[in-house]
């Protein structure tokens, strides 16, 4: 898939089961577009009319102005009914599929981008796209219908005064052009700095622990403030260049508007077959032509800004979008092997190396080691086989390649559980199920094998969890993720330093939870060499410097005297 086609499909949700409403919402721009012309027409044939050269009588002009007035309430009437329906809808459909569109995002992926880009486009662009495109989307088509019907008219009455009104306008179009491109290049400037200081706010308020614990407050909040001056700074500077454009815009629009009454003036005078009411007429019509002439190269910029933010998310929604292969995995039942993989994040600095093993099925393995040695980035490597991760080697799941395994699959099959588990702020149940529907045996089971009862009897599955979870224990978080992976019947666990944040008492309680587990494979990261934990796994490896430099039972390692019990004496 390319970006043009993801920026496509993007689009088209402004559309997808609303053209009736955008149709409507047309009819009443166009409609109301017209209502001007109409204004000027009356006050034009008044005015004669009261200078005893008038065509019509004022009765006639007061029923043509009631029934004006009466298809002016209608066409607001549909405005009112149609457009705000219309958007509500566009913006539904955009921000379900972008986001929809984020999670088919592969891990590998989306852990080396910044969340920022996606908060903003979920955010602040969001709120341009829908000022910018979509209300003005309406907004452009009528002052167009201002204008050409305003020229129209013009024309029908006199040729001549046309042809002076188009000069006369020709200071205010070159003012418009001008500040549309400047006016369009400050927007994208905004968006940007809004996308940093998005950015901002989430380093610090992730951080906040960190901040408090080296009593950082002082230093985070100039960060921020600094932040805040360079956004504030940017929208200072577009609104000065707004109220720039504007001052220009209506000084060469009053110019224009003057230019043509003396002209008119002049041609009436002069029996040119124009009469007063001809002139004011004209006069009012030039509102119809200025205005939109001064508009629509502001209009046509920012919709050009907001469809280049649509193109922007599109290009990052198309990394990486990796759906992996055609083959389905299943249960596991032999073994996950490894066989000479190696792996770089960045060309030339290899972080695993030719590393085979197996991990058989239903079996427990710590992965043990120094830090920088590799061990997380093998269980990630793991979880990503699938995702396009690009690595030297083959990781097999029975006979299958995760080169050519889907992804869906494979995240059906296996569950991973990091130091930070994830909790909604929702029920405990619904942390448990993810959301999904389940049989009330299975979740009862699910909550028993992951020592979850205590905590369902205390608070009931019902209670919320709170903002990621703050109203639960870190033990309590690591079980519910537990919960998770029994539940959704995965065939392998994987768990990443999941009590490096647990006191000692927790953190073996919960490494017992995952040792008790049956009929499924846990591969278990871990700091901790506890000896009565370690003597439960089936086998222990041990990274050093991207290698798996000894592995074994820690009888067997013990025994060993090598790498192992030097590390295993040091944590002692």
């Amino acid at each position: 898939m390319k970006t043009k086609n993801m920026y496509v499909e993007l689009r088209s949700q402004f559309h997808k089961d609303n053209y009736v409403f955008f149709t409507l919402a047309i009819l009443a721009s166009l409609f109301l577009g017209l209502i001007g012309m109409g204004i000027s027409w009356i006050t034009g044939e008044l005015i004669d009319t009261a200078s005893g050269t008038g065509t019509w009588s004022v009765p006639d002009l007061v029923l043509i102005t009631v029934g004006m007035a009466s298809f002016f309430l209608l066409s607001s009437l549909l405005n009112y009914y149609s457009q705000p329906r219309y958007i509500r809808r566009a913006m539904r459909n955009y921000k379900e599929t972008l986001f929809r569109k984020l999670t088919q995002k592969n891990i590998t992926s989306f852990r080396t981008e910044s969340t920022s880009a996606y908060l903003s486009a979920l955010t602040n662009d969001c709120t341009s796209i829908e000022a910018n495109f979509l209300e003005k989307e309406f907004l452009f088509i009528y002052r167009v219908t201002c204008l050409f019907g305003s020229i129209a008219m013009m024309l029908f009455y006199s040729p001549l005064l046309t042809l002076i009104a188009v000069g006369v306008t020709f200071v205010p179009l070159l003012v418009s052009l001008f500040s549309g491109k400047k006016l369009a290049s400050e927007e994208v400037k905004v968006s940007d700095r809004n996308r940093s200081f998005t950015a901002t706010i989430s380093d610090c308020l992730h951080g906040f622990s960190v901040v408090k614990s080296f009593r950082a407050e002082a230093s985070v909040s100039e960060l921020f403030a600094k932040e805040n001056a360079k956004l504030e700074g940017q929208k200072f500077t577009r609104k000065k260049l707004q109220i720039l454009i504007s001052t220009l815009g209506q000084l060469s629009g009053m110019l224009a508007q003057t230019g043509v009454f003396f002209a008119g003036t002049y041609l009436a005078i002069s029996g040119h077959g124009l009469s007063a009411g001809n002139v004011i007429m004209f006069v009012n019509l030039m509102n119809f032509v200025i205005q939109p002439i001064a508009d629509l190269p502001g209009l046509l910029a920012a919709r050009k800004s907001s469809l280049a933010l649509i193109r922007k998310i599109a290009a990052s929604l198309e990394q990486s979008a990796w759906s992996g292969g055609d083959e389905k995995i299943h249960k596991l039942h032999g073994s996950i092997s490894l066989d000479h993989v190696s792996f770089a994040y960045e060309e030339g600095k290899e972080i695993l190396h030719d590393v085979s093993f197996d991990f058989e099925a239903g079996r427990s393995y710590a992965i043990v080691g120094g830090s920088g040695s590799g061990k997380s980035t093998l269980l990630n490597l793991l979880l990503s086989g699938a995702c396009g991760a690009q690595y030297d080697g083959r990781i097999l799941w029975d006979d299958t390649d995760l080169r050519e395994a889907s992804s869906d699959s494979l995240f059906e099959q296996v569950s991973s559980i990091q130091q930070n588990v994830f909790v909604f702020n929702s029920s405990i149940r619904d942390n448990i199920t993810m959301f999904r529907d389940f049989p009330e045996e299975e979740v009862h089971a699910a909550v028993s094998r992951a020592n979850l009862q205590e905590l369902i009897d205390e608070r009931g599955t019902g209670y919320l969890c709170g903002e990621n979870g703050n109203g639960l224990s870190g033990g309590e978080k690591q079980r519910i993720s537990i919960a998770r992976s029994l539940l959704k019947k995965s065939s392998v666990l994987l768990a990443d330093e999941i009590t490096a944040a647990l006191d000692a008492w927790t953190a073996h309680r919960v490494s017992s939870d995952i040792l008790d587990l049956t009929g499924i494979t846990r591969i278990v990261v871990t700091h901790s060499l506890e000896e009565s934990l370690m003597r439960r796994y089936d086998k222990i490896l041990v990274m050093r410097n991207g290698r798996i430099e000894e592995e074994g039972t820690f009888d067997e390692l013990m025994n060993k005297g090598g790498y192992f019990h030097a590390l295993f004496t040091v944590a002692a």
